[in-house]
């Protein structure tokens, strides 16, 4: 029998992630089996918990997943650049489901894992933008606000189609140029 690529490997894996996503936005954590995500998936049992015990561990991954790209856009250029840039993608086919990430948010009151993997976000957030607060801002204070917009931006995505994103990114940028110009 052919030896897999690690290049397939991860692909399979995150087919079977990408499945429980959607599955976990449409009927939420707790609602959602193992069966509904094998189904959603298109491959056998068996090969979906070849990769993953179980769905706190798909919960854990997808999450470990968006703060990877958060903490890779946000060194990859200046930080409040990256921020917009962020916002802007709330909405978008690139961003985390909204309704997935307000489910996240509410297990991490239950689960220690995903409390822990939340403070890890924000401690990622913060060092990769300490260095830009304005003087005489506190850096963490400021990146809570800022995670709070970000939080806020995708509540109301959530729950209205009819949000216009872009007007409240520009909102954002003055806020931020406004800050900075002091």
């Amino acid at each position: 029998m052919p030896k897999v690529s690690e290049a397939h490997l991860q692909a399979r894996r995150q087919q079977i992630l990408d499945a429980a996503a959607v599955c976990f936005a449409r009927d939420g954590f707790h609602r959602t089996s193992m069966q509904d995500i094998v189904r959603e998936c298109g491959v056998s049992a068996g090969l979906v918990y070849r990769y993953f015990s179980g769905k706190d561990e798909m919960i854990a991954e997808i999450v470990r997943d968006w703060h990877a790209h958060r903490a890779s856009a946000l060194t990859s250029s200046a930080p409040g650049a990256a921020y917009l840039d962020l916002l802007r993608e709330i909405g978008t086919s690139d961003a985390p489901d909204a309704r997935l990430a307000l489910q996240v948010w509410a297990e991490s009151v239950r689960s220690d894992e995903l409390r822990a993997l939340a403070r890890d976000g924000i401690s990622q957030a913060l060092e990769a933008t300490r260095e830009q607060a304005p003087a005489g801002v506190d850096p963490e204070a400021l990146i809570r606000v800022l995670i709070a917009v970000y939080q806020g931006l995708l509540v109301q995505t959530a729950w209205d189609s009819e949000l216009d994103n872009a007007a409240f990114v520009d909102v954002v940028e003055e806020v931020l140029r406004r800050l900075t110009a002091e």
